[in-house]
């Protein structure tokens, strides 16, 4: 079996965040909000997890699982990022069932949902996405033009009360969900979408 489908070696107390998305493919952009949260949430690792398709999405474009993972590990190189696509070994579609799983087996990691913005504006549509937050603590990286969808958004708002000022980040990995913290920093614009569409009109 491919290694990069097996949950990945973690030592018991551990701060991991977990970085999913389809990566197809992966950009700048994506290693800029991995890196933001390695950084400001003093995580001893970072997952990214590559899904092998979002409910959400279109899967026509979706390349393969192992051209993805491929991508994703040729970006990711970090002494402290792991690339794996557990979900397939797990049996789950859903973050949501993802995360029940991971806690119920990894009891004794510290796991920190990582997303960008954009994704935290949508994230009512999630399936089960309250219990996301009741699961683990969640760290919300900015990204261009999602500021303001991001926070006004019926997941911000929900969870208002539970947010974590940016400058106590490093706290996260360690609270009792719901808690949630939104990174401000550099921004990168780099859009898997844009890339695809410039790829077709070659």
């Amino acid at each position: 079996m491919d290694p990069r489908l097996a949950i990945p070696h973690a030592e018991p107390g551990n701060r991991i965040g977990l970085f999913g998305g389809s990566f197809n493919p992966p950009h700048s952009g994506h290693r800029l909000v991995a890196d933001i949260a390695l950084a400001r949430l003093g995580l001893d690792r970072l997952w990214w997890l590559v899904t092998p398709g979002n409910p959400l999405k279109d899967h026509s474009e979706l390349a393969p699982l192992a051209r993805r993972l491929d991508a994703v590990e040729a970006i990711a190189r970090h002494p402290r990022m792991t690339v794996t696509a557990l979900e397939t070994q797990l049996g789950t579609a859903y973050s949501a069932r993802t995360l029940a799983r991971l806690t119920q087996l990894r009891p004794r990691l510290n796991f920190v949902w990582v997303m960008g913005a954009d994704n935290l504006a949508g994230f009512h549509r999630w399936q089960d996405w309250r219990d996301i937050f009741a699961r683990v603590p969640i760290a919300v990286v900015d990204r261009p033009g999602a500021t303001l969808p991001a926070l006004a958004s019926p997941a911000a708002q929900s969870f208002a009360g539970n947010r974590l000022d940016e400058a106590d980040a490093r706290l996260l990995p360690g609270m009792a969900p719901p808690a949630w913290t939104f990174l401000t920093g550099p921004r990168d614009a780099s859009s898997s979408t844009r890339i695809r569409a410039l790829a077709q009109d070659r």
